[in-house]
């Protein structure tokens, strides 16, 4: 099948795209704007491939973009491209207006006067895939409590209510409109070519240098840890095997606290790059407690079953091993991380 992913230089859409080259036998096409978030040496495995293709375009730019939709015919438009920082969203919330409400709409009127122009047999496989976040559902106040595809919204941050409403607008587009789609609420993401300021690679790159590790308030805030790879094998199956207007929520049964996450992170560290800066004695010492950041969440988490007992995904990696898989790449990886510190990634972009 061909794919066209949105946000495909981000860091879950680089893991989809490595995925659908690397282990199906489907074509993809990647679009992407390549804001600061997004990166192309996290597709240098497969950027010479034949089932690979890049297109530099804005989904909020409808020409462009209903240009290449129609150039590449695809069979599934699966949509990641987002802003998603939430401190970003805190400090600035008119790109995420802008990208994640606006562009949305934007991709919807494209696929569905791209889906109505299809002939019967196409139209029968045609799919429109919004991947969103678990932070459309706000926080749970109990510990044993889970998000369920029927929860309530109650997002909290400007990044999570506009992820709330393209959400929204999706569930209307196939209602009002008959446009085939589904959606999939993920919890937490981490692992390989994860940009920066996020919290696990924020983390090791800090300590890495010996610089503080602020941890928000008193680091108790938990959630969902979901590897990168397993929820690229995930998106593709719903995509593949996913119900048309069905949502599927997907988590990697994981839960754990901020704070023992940078634990964890440390514990690694002390083992794998045991020669540390010389000012410091052990990774632990540079934690900072902080002031917490308006409208924190307290804990998220998913109850997968939904997916597993349908479609038959479950993770791959637990905490431990994704963790130590994650710290390994990237200590073995630092040339793509300096570039990104160092904005030499931005000097090669096309366009």
């Amino acid at each position: 099948m061909k794919f066209a992913v949105t946000g495909g230089a981000g860091f879950i859409g680089s893991a989809v795209i490595r995925h659908l080259v690397e282990n199906t036998p489907h074509s993809v096409l990647n679009i992407d704007k390549l804001t600061y978030a997004g990166n192309l040496d996290s597709l240098k495995s497969v950027e010479t491939s034949e089932r690979y293709q890049f297109a530099q375009v804005d989904i909020c730019e409808k020409e462009n973009l209903r240009r290449i939709i129609d150039e590449y015919q695809p069979d599934i438009i699966m949509h990641l491209a987002a802003e998603s920082h939430v401190d970003r969203s805190i400090d600035g919330p008119g790109e995420f207006i802008q990208t994640n409400i606006v562009g949305t709409y934007c991709l919807l009127e494209i696929a569905r006067h791209y889906f109505e122009g299809l002939d019967t047999p196409r139209k029968n496989t045609f799919l429109f895939h919004h991947v969103s976040t678990d932070e459309v559902y706000g926080d749970l106040e109990g510990t044993d409590d889970l998000f369920l595809e029927t929860t309530s919204y109650d997002p909290s941050s400007p990044y999570s209510a506009s992820k709330a409403s393209s959400d929204h607008l999706v569930r209307a587009w196939q209602r009002t409109f008959g446009l085939p789609t589904v959606i999939t609420n993920c919890s937490n993401n981490y692992g390989p070519c994860q940009f920066p300021e996020k919290l696990i690679p924020h983390m090791i790159l800090n300590a890495l240098a010996g610089k503080p590790l602020p941890i928000y308030g008193n680091g108790q805030q938990v959630r969902d840890w979901l590897h990168v790879d397993d929820h690229a094998r995930a998106l593709v199956k719903v995509a593949t095997e996913g119900k048309n207007g069905e949502t599927y929520n997907i988590g990697g049964h994981n839960e754990k606290a901020n704070l023992s996450v940078v634990h964890t992170i440390c514990d690694l560290l002390e083992e794998l790059a045991p020669n540390k800066p010389e000012t410091v004695d052990h990774y632990k010492d540079l934690i900072e407690f902080v002031k917490d950041r308006p409208g924190h969440d307290v804990r998220y988490a998913i109850d997968a079953s939904k997916i597993e007992n349908e479609l038959g995904w479950v993770p791959d990696e637990t905490f431990e091993s994704g963790m130590r898989k994650t710290v390994l790449w990237y200590l073995d990886n630092q040339e793509w991380w300096q570039r990104v510190l160092n904005g030499a990634y931005k000097l090669e972009r096309l366009g």
